[in-house]
């Protein structure tokens, strides 16, 4: 057991949370965004981020997340969403709305890797349908390249829905090049869901404390449950 209070609060979050996970079916994922342990103080963000899934059964779906968000000190940030969905043959709408919490566990370089988590809690618009969820992330370096990871478990329950557990795994492999061009790597597992493909991602600096971080990705399936193909584009504008 990690001598450390906060790597241990993880483990034991992680070990609770798995054990369910394990004998229940997980809910359709998608290849999202995958996120980094790291909370930059004073900072603020707006952000707009899409998703495209060409699905081998008909049923393409368009999704889209606009957000604000803010630190809360050296070690937490916050933020909320609006959540848009389309679905072949219907129209763009209001689909949900999320709110998630980033935990900056270790300082940068503390460990051999970085640690932090990340808890959401989403409500479907017009219907009793609840979804909380905790990530586990890591991240360590080498030299130039990075390497991230993101283990999710998540509950969805409500009265129009059936209760069940869901998990997924998220690993990205970077290399830093330059700051405003890095190329990536990605691999995502979950229940219907098991996709690989490039990512290329960058932040641009504006004048003085500003910022545009963007990054863009497309994803093949592996198996017949995923979708073909799957785009998912992000842009923040960080600025304090």
């Amino acid at each position: 057991m990690p001598s450390d209070p906060r790597l241990r609060a993880l483990l034991v979050l992680l070990c609770h949370a798995c054990l369910p996970a394990k004998m229940a079916q997980a809910d359709s994922a998608s290849a999202d965004r995958i996120y980094h342990p790291y909370v930059q103080p004073l900072e603020k963000e707006i952000e707009l981020r899409t998703l495209f899934e060409d699905d081998r059964r008909g049923e393409d779906r368009w999704l889209t997340k606009l957000g604000y968000g803010r630190s809360l000190g050296s070690r937490w940030a916050v933020e909320g969403y609006l959540i848009g969905a389309r679905t072949t043959g219907e129209s763009f709408s209001l689909a949900a709305y999320e709110l998630e919490a980033l935990w900056q566990v270790t300082e940068q370089g503390e460990y051999a890797a970085d640690w932090g988590a990340l808890f959401e809690l989403e409500k479907e618009d017009g219907a009793d349908i609840w979804e909380a969820s905790a990530a586990l992330l890591s991240e360590r370096q080498w030299g130039r390249y990075v390497g991230t990871a993101n283990l999710r478990v998540g509950y969805e329950g409500g009265g129009d829905i059936d209760n069940e557990w869901e998990s997924a795994l998220a690993l990205q492999g970077r290399y830093r090049w330059r700051p405003q061009l890095e190329p990536a790597l990605e691999f995502h597992a979950a229940q219907d869901l098991l996709a690989v493909g490039p990512v290329l991602l960058g932040t641009v600096r504006l004048q003085g404390a500003l910022g545009l971080r963007w990054e863009a990705g497309l994803f093949a399936g592996l198996d017949g449950d995923s979708p073909d193909l799957t785009a998912r584009a992000v842009l923040e504008y960080e600025f304090f």
